[in-house]
């Protein structure tokens, strides 16, 4: 059975993005950059919802970056009742059923571990149905409590986590790594 890592990146007051936050929240470093470029290189599958998949597809097109050709190698399963085939972006396919089935037969495959990167309808809605294994949050020292839009954990019900990770990049990001204790049995 293949495990799922929601990765998420956040604010300190939970916040997955803010209006007109750079990327990053204007926080990228060294240690940041090597940390995504190490977990592009990982044999995965991601897993993303429209608005991610867009912003995505748009950054690697256009703009030159590193690891560019590891992302566009990677399979890549999208899930919008939106999009239609065929979809621009190589080594992509459009998921237009029901997100937790879908998410719920590719795990039940052998398989590259399932990943997102953001989508945060789609870490929502697979950590309501318990389906994600690993948590895996980098906290960014900013609180947009005017700006913040897209709060993680609303709507959600509760989740018992245990922390099995820690770390800090580049002096001021906290890498925080949980296993949802609640979450389906794997194998």
């Amino acid at each position: 059975m293949r495990e799922l890592i929601a990765d998420m990146y956040i604010t300190l007051d939970g916040y997955a993005f803010g209006e007109g936050a750079p990327a990053y929240f204007g926080y990228l470093g060294p240690d940041l950059e090597r940390r995504i470029d190490e977990d592009v290189a990982e044999p995965q599958v991601l897993l993303m919802g429209r608005k991610t998949y867009e912003m995505m597809w748009a950054i690697v097109r256009d703009q030159p970056v590193e690891g560019r050709d590891l992302m566009n190698e990677l399979p890549k399963v999208v899930f919008s009742g939106t999009l239609a085939e065929p979809l621009e972006w190589g080594n992509s396919r459009l998921a237009n059923g029901d997100l937790v089935e879908e998410v719920r037969s590719l795990k039940a495959e052998e398989g590259d571990t399932l990943r997102t990167i953001g989508s945060l309808s789609v870490v929502k809605a697979l950590l309501k149905a318990g389906l994600v294994d690993r948590l895996r949050l980098m906290m960014f020292p900013q609180i947009l409590g005017e700006t913040g839009r897209e709060p993680l954990f609303s709507g959600l019900p509760d989740i018992n986590l245990d922390l099995v990770e820690t770390g800090v990049l580049d002096g001021r990001l906290v890498a925080l790594e949980y296993h949802p204790t609640n979450a389906e049995p794997m194998g």
